[in-house]
């Protein structure tokens, strides 16, 4: 996908659901309009735009960084107005500052937010925000009675999204972003200071420093006037004027005052993102240089181990690993990235101790959860791997990193049913029904499963079917609606 092409459909991910009308046609904004499109409807839309997402290759596919991003926004939905509600956290690869919310309580971040965040308590801050838009029903208030026209005209954008790099694609893109555009209404910036108020007490119920919010987007308003007509996608997006930085200032002033300091997996995770954002050579000249000047700091020694390690330059790798294990207090990131190192040296035995240990010590770090089995199918132990991916399936069936390591773990063993079993729920969780129905259909004839395995195959099948017609169904009716 063209770099024009992907900023577009990110664009447009933040932009869609702002969709609007002149305020003349929505004479009664809030309950009506919430009640047209329904919890249940927004968190189906949702999940059908997160399919479209997890395929664009701008979404970062990073299990550590993603199990932070999530344990950071569960953390403050659950000190939020509506700590009931289901949320979904994602990082997308853009250098961008933006932040967005998608219906059914998905957040995207982009990386270019979490390396200008100053402090955790700015992340947060963020974060709190989006979670404000979403308890406070703007999605469904915004899209109202035209749910039908918006919900349309984001899937044939993402459509086009998904295509290829035609000059008619980008075309479509850039005339749904356009439209898009124009559509806005002046009281977006009465949602805003709604937002900015649930966040701000979000934030402090959360434990953090409410003034992280507050500095984070007055630091934006300042940089305002360096990009003249080329906003930040965020100030393009969440309309900042001198009355809210105000409103969030004075609302601090009565607020508790306390210093958070920010954990250590917020640096690792800037860290990361850090190694990521560059060839690997620059990236241990940036951290050995970082090291040079502060020993102390674990996140620098971090991404100096992590840029060695992908330059391969094994024995430094593990002799900076060392230090920072010996500085560092335990950490997911920490034992994630000595259990790299050792699969790196050849020693996965080494490795599934490590992350055993973490395991045990962090046993909700799911990211921990993908990196045990995996080690364990290379130290040739995939029964022992499967039967670890199964357990945390109970608890998490729709989790398709989860459903991919199961399929690898069957095909180490060589069960070809398993495996093709697995895949399919990978497809599946994809919303590619006719891939998860292939899937089935070889896990059927493999000849090795069991009559238990073969039954769960077969009702999974008449499952999947069902569900396909049913997408198909209301696809049909969204377009004879048109």
């Amino acid at each position: 996908m063209r770099p024009m092409m992907r900023s577009a459909f990110l664009f447009l991910l933040c932009l869609a659901l702002a969709v609007r009308v002149p305020a003349a046609d929505l004479p009664d904004l809030g309950d009506v309009a919430a009640e047209e499109f329904s919890p249940a409807e927004e968190r189906q839309v949702g999940e059908e735009i997160m399919r479209e997402v997890r395929k664009n290759p701008a979404w970062l596919d990073d299990p550590e960084i993603e199990e932070y991003i999530n344990r950071l926004g569960r953390r403050l939905a659950a000190a939020s107005s509506d700590p009931a509600r289901q949320f979904g956290f994602f990082v997308i690869k853009d250098g961008t500052l933006n932040a967005f919310a998608l219906p059914g309580g998905y957040i995207g971040v982009h990386s270019g937010l979490i390396l200008a965040a100053q402090s955790e308590s700015e992340l947060a801050g963020v974060i709190g925000h989006e979670i404000g838009h979403v308890n406070q029903r703007h999605i469904a208030q915004l899209v109202g009675k035209q749910k039908q026209a918006t919900l349309l005209m984001l899937a044939s954008i993402l459509a086009a999204a998904a295509a290829n790099s035609s000059r008619a694609s980008e075309a479509a893109v850039a005339a749904g972003v356009a439209g898009v555009t124009q559509a806005q209404l002046a009281y977006t910036r009465d949602f805003e200071r709604e937002a900015d108020r649930a966040g701000l007490q979000t934030l402090e119920n959360a434990g953090f420093d409410v003034r992280g919010m507050a500095g984070f987007f007055e630091r934006m308003q300042r940089a305002t006037r360096l990009y003249e007509n080329n906003a930040p996608a965020y100030l393009r997006t969440h309309p900042l004027t001198s009355e809210r930085i105000a409103d969030m200032e004075n609302r601090v002033m009565s607020m508790r005052y306390r210093q958070v300091p920010d954990s250590a997996d917020f640096g690792y995770v800037r860290a990361r993102l850090g190694v990521q954002a560059q060839p690997a050579a620059d990236a241990v000249r940036t951290f050995a240089g970082r090291v040079a000047n502060q020993p102390d700091d674990l996140a620098a020694r971090y991404g100096l181990v992590l840029a060695q390690l992908r330059l391969g330059r094994l024995d430094d790798a593990a002799r900076e690993l060392g230090e920072l294990r010996r500085r560092a207090a335990p950490s997911p990131f920490v034992a994630h990235l000595s259990a790299d190192v050792s699969l790196a040296r050849r020693d996965p035995d080494t490795a599934v101790k490590t992350l055993t240990d973490a395991s045990r010590q962090f046993p909700a770090n799911m990211s921990l959860v993908y990196a045990l089995a995996d080690a364990r199918v290379a130290a040739g132990r995939a029964e022992e791997a499967a039967k670890g991916v199964r357990r945390a399936l109970v608890g998490h069936g729709g989790d398709i990193r989860l459903w991919q390591t199961l399929a690898r773990a069957g095909a180490a063993q060589g069960k070809r049913t398993a495996q093709h079993r697995a895949q399919a729920e990978v497809y599946a969780l994809q919303g590619a029904w006719r891939g998860a129905l292939e899937q089935l259909e070889l896990a059927r004839k493999a000849g090795d499963g069991d009559f238990y395995e073969l039954s769960a195959v077969d009702a999974r099948i008449r499952d999947i079917r069902m569900r396909a017609r049913d997408e198909l169904q209301r696809g049909q009716q969204r377009k004879n609606e048109r």
